[in-house]
């Protein structure tokens, strides 16, 4: 297009190369991360209440009181929705650059640290957890925006929204890697330490050599940020950044040359331009006029989706003696407990959450955004209802159709909304805000997911088939509000960043049917 900076064409029609997939990488291990912290917590947990929290007077396992639990699994949600805030607003204001190391060496400090305890007492203990839990999900909730502002201002327009969705992936690899991390680890230690089970010695089936297991798990997850640091420190600043906020187009342009290994002009002449178009903040008449139905529509259904998203966790309990994949808890060691629901979430994430995000990955560019979060809301919403009428028959009389139909939820909202909301605020908003709007959509799905973790825990804590049933009717409703929330947000497959946000002066629609599509003789020279 005539009116485009050339460092900017040059970027959405670059052909895909070994540095995008290098990106990928480095971008997602943040959410590879939090994946593995997520999924590991939930079999550390039941180890931690074991260890720390056995009242013999009681006659069962030893199990972490609720308010403990919530605290635990609360206070990384917390982390996170305000590390998202803060390092969001900061990739705005100092450049993506900047802070994306921050949020690596927060990460791999915390995940060290939680495995560690100052003292010995279960106080102390869940005490140091949950600190470290909170920098950790500050850490993680950063690279929220920062990875998806980075990987949509590095990627060509044919190919952002698998590129994206691929980062987002990186978290079905956290989760099918922590499986196999914690099912392996605590296989070993099983074969090392056996013990007979609670139900014969309530004492020693608890196995004190756990008490290093659940620390060596945790830990493990600082490995691969730790290995991606040094590349992370080698990006250069994104193009779009350099060139649209910090105005230095000749940069932008040695930059992006030497990532994509093509001559760029610096086309300096054109920046004021952009730069006119696009001088408005978060809160001004401007922004709601062109953004505001869009940040609305971000904000929602991401909120609306992580509700569902974080209660599918909890309803597991169910489904895995109902498979045949645990037993009950007295029935097992302390050790044997971790490996077989490590074992059932590892299958479980395999079959189910796993293909999800590929799916994603693979038919975004051909389906689009829009219709993919259509679908995807859709189903989880009928599947939702499908178990929640009919939940007694099948717990009972159809163990496997109803595996099957919690396992189809779980892959529709990976093959869905949960990587659609977090594509969709990468593109839709201008640079100099893009990175705020993002961690604001994202902010507001981890209040969602609070609400889920919560609210809706609170009718799946007892097991009552009744107040379970109630939960899945509540989920398909607020699946639905996601389905009608939708239509807030545009299609921006095939499209540049730019003709998305109206950065490139407002008139782009238009001059694509009027005028044909030409560059300015010299504005880039390819040499590869």
């Amino acid at each position: 297009m005539s009116n485009n900076l050339a460092v900017l064409h040059a970027l959405d029609t670059a052909k895909t190369q070994w540095y995008h997939v290098t990106a990928i990488v480095i971008a997602g291990m943040g959410f590879f991360t939090d994946a593995y912290d997520l999924f590991c917590i939930s079999t550390v947990s039941k180890l931690l209440g074991r260890l720390y929290y056995y009242d013999p007077v009681k006659g069962h396992p030893g199990k972490l009181p609720t308010g403990v639990n919530n605290f635990v699994i609360g206070v990384a949600l917390f982390g996170t929705l305000t590390g998202q805030l803060v390092f969001g607003w900061l990739g705005d204001k100092l450049g993506r650059k900047k802070v994306y190391g921050i949020t690596l060496i927060l990460m791999v400090i915390c995940a060290i640290c939680s495995g560690l305890s100052f003292g010995s007492s279960a106080k102390s203990v869940i005490t140091t957890l949950c600190f470290f839990r909170f920098w950790l999900g500050f850490g993680i909730g950063g690279d929220y925006p920062l990875s998806a502002t980075i990987m949509s201002e590095y990627a060509n327009k044919k190919t952002r929204g698998a590129f994206i969705a691929a980062v987002f992936a990186m978290q079905g690899v956290g989760i099918v890697f922590a499986g196999l991390v914690s099912m392996t680890l605590s296989r070993i230690f099983l074969g090392k330490y056996p013990a007979k089970s609670f139900k014969e010695d309530p004492v020693f089936s608890t196995q004190p050599e756990a008490d290093y297991l659940w620390r060596i798990v945790l830990m493990l997850g600082a490995l691969p940020a730790l290995l991606t640091y040094y590349w992370r420190m080698k990006m250069p600043e994104t193009g779009r950044y350099t060139a649209l906020i910090e105005g230095n187009a000749k940069q932008a342009a040695i930059d992006m040359g030497r990532v994509l290994d093509i001559e760029i002009q610096a086309d300096s002449d054109k920046l004021s331009q952009f730069k006119a178009s696009n001088d408005y903040s978060l809160l001004s008449k401007e922004f709601f006029r062109r953004h505001g139905l869009h940040l609305i529509g971000t904000t929602t259904t991401w909120f609306l989706l992580d509700i569902a998203f974080y209660s599918q966790n909890l309803t597991q309990k169910d489904i895995f003696p109902a498979m045949g994949l645990t037993h009950k808890a007295d029935a097992v060691n302390a050790l044997r407990e971790m490996f077989e629901t490590s074992r059932a979430m590892f299958i479980v994430a395999l079959l189910g959450t796993f293909p999800g995000y590929w799916f994603t990955v693979f038919f975004i560019e051909k389906i689009g955004r829009f219709r993919i979060q259509l679908i995807g809301f859709f189903m989880m919403s009928v599947f939702m209802l499908i178990l929640s009428v009919k939940y007694d028959y099948l717990k009972s009389n159809n163990k496997y159709l109803f595996a099957t139909l919690y396992a189809l939820t779980f892959f529709f909202a990976n093959f869905g909304p949960n990587s659609t909301t977090f594509v969709l605020p990468a593109e839709l908003f201008p640079t100099r805000l893009r990175s705020t709007c993002h961690a604001i959509s994202a902010a507001s799905g981890k209040a969602g997911a609070m609400v889920g973790a919560f609210g809706v825990q609170t009718y799946t804590l007892n097991g009552t088939s009744k107040l379970i049933k109630k939960a899945l009717m509540i989920l398909a409703f607020t699946n639905m509000l996601g389905f009608c929330f939708t239509f807030l947000v545009t299609e921006t497959k095939g499209r540049s960043l730019e003709e998305i946000s109206g950065e490139d002066g407002g008139q782009n629609e238009t001059q694509m049917t009027s005028k044909p599509q030409m560059t300015r003789q010299g504005s880039h020279r390819e040499t590869i």
